[in-house]
């Protein structure tokens, strides 16, 4: 029985890769091993570690590898200390084959300690082309692995030209498309309790409102905080309740959570309800009934194109991104983000554009790695 080792290291490599993991756990030729780390164990990142369980899942590694201060040499200095301590868990582990997530710095400390160790590297959602540091990440991660998970053709195409075997190359969809899809397929509710968590005001989510999701933009460190004051006053100019969520660890965190402090402590929040972080199943319902979706998350892109949610996509994080028409482009000015808001909101949902994915990634990963020959030649060609 092969032996699958997948790493999660965040909220977002978590619903990225869940599919997957529930296909591994079921499929009767492969063993499923987890390890959990970095921000996943951290409370103030809503303790993802929690969710997973809740799920059915049981962490077979623990391994803190987070620096706090989320600045640019914490997030290397994390990335060294993923490289010291995810060896010793492959050790004790002995995985035929290490599934490593997109693009984040666990991603990177992953890669490199898995090839070093001679094991086989499967990466999920390479190819892609995005804005910040993530970009360079996720091309670096692709010419190390040696299978590849791509989520469209276009990233397919792209990983391809960049030198790896056609055959090493199983365009699956992405595994977040997988989660939408079941949720999709069950429209009740389910959010009757959600105010039960997070902090802030509560409003009635029939009545239209605004869902925000903003990160730290890492190659514009120190921004954060004007960035993010400038997407709250929009959301005030709008007048709509909004759902604004906690930003990653990426460096530059903690200015984008201290203009949300900020915003909390010198404006009027009581339509505001804020989440450090939600179950994968409650965001995409939330994204199902949102008037629009407002930040620079990849989620908008992503989900949003599948779900047909209105998204003002802010900044360059996810410039180049393959995206639908549900998405509208602006930069950081309150007033033009309130006026994409606007047309979005009049606009309503859109048609579902399945971009990137069907809803069937994960089986489709767990049946590759099941069959595929597992080997560390590369065999690139250039």
């Amino acid at each position: 029985m092969r032996k699958v080792c997948v790493v999660v290291g965040s909220r977002a490599n978590y619903s990225s890769i869940k599919s997957a993991m529930r296909a591994v756990q079921l499929h009767a030729d492969l063993e499923l091993q987890l390890v959990v780390g970095a921000s996943a164990l951290l409370d103030r990142y809503g303790t993802v570690l929690d969710v997973i369980e809740r799920d059915g899942f049981e962490p077979t590694e623990k391994v803190f590898m987070l620096i706090e201060g989320e600045t640019p040499s914490t997030m290397a200095k994390s990335t060294g200390l993923g490289l010291l301590e995810l060896p010793t868990a492959f050790e004790r582990l002995r995985p035929d084959v290490v599934i490593t997530v997109g693009d984040r710095f666990e991603t990177m400390a992953t890669a490199l300690s898995a090839t070093y160790m001679n094991i086989p590297l499967a990466h999920t959602m390479g190819g892609e082309v995005s804005g910040n540091i993530d970009e360079s990440i996720r091309h670096a991660v692709t010419k190390f692995a040696h299978i590849h998970f791509p989520a469209c053709s276009e990233a397919a195409e792209r990983i391809v030209r960049m030198g790896e075997q056609p055959d090493s190359v199983h365009v699956v969809g992405c595994p977040r498309m997988d989660l939408v899809a079941e949720v999709l397929e069950h429209p009740q509710d389910g959010l009757s309790e959600l105010f039960e968590h997070g902090v802030g005001g509560r409003f009635d989510l029939d009545e239209p409102f605004l869902l925000v999701s903003q990160h730290p933009v890492t190659t514009e460190y120190g921004d954060g905080k004007r960035q993010i004051t400038e997407t709250m006053k929009a959301v005030q100019a709008l007048d709509l309740p909004a759902i604004v969520l906690w930003p990653n660890a990426d460096a530059g965190a903690e200015h984008v959570a201290g203009g949300i402090r900020a915003f909390r402590e010198h404006e009027d929040d009581s339509r505001l309800h804020f989440f450090k972080n939600l179950p994968t199943e409650d965001y995409v319902r939330l994204m199902r009934k949102t008037a629009c979706v407002i930040g620079n998350s990849s989620s908008a892109i992503r989900e949003g194109s599948f779900i047909g949610t209105p998204a003002v996509n802010i900044g360059g994080r996810q410039e180049g991104r393959q995206r639908g028409a549900n998405v509208i482009d602006v930069g950081y000015d309150r007033g033009r983000i309130a006026e994409a808001a606007e047309r979005q909101v009049a606009n309503g949902r859109f048609e579902h554009e399945p971009i990137y994915g069907d809803g069937h990634a994960g089986e489709r990963i767990a049946d590759v790695l099941a069959r595929v020959e597992l080997s560390i030649d590369k065999r690139i060609t250039y």
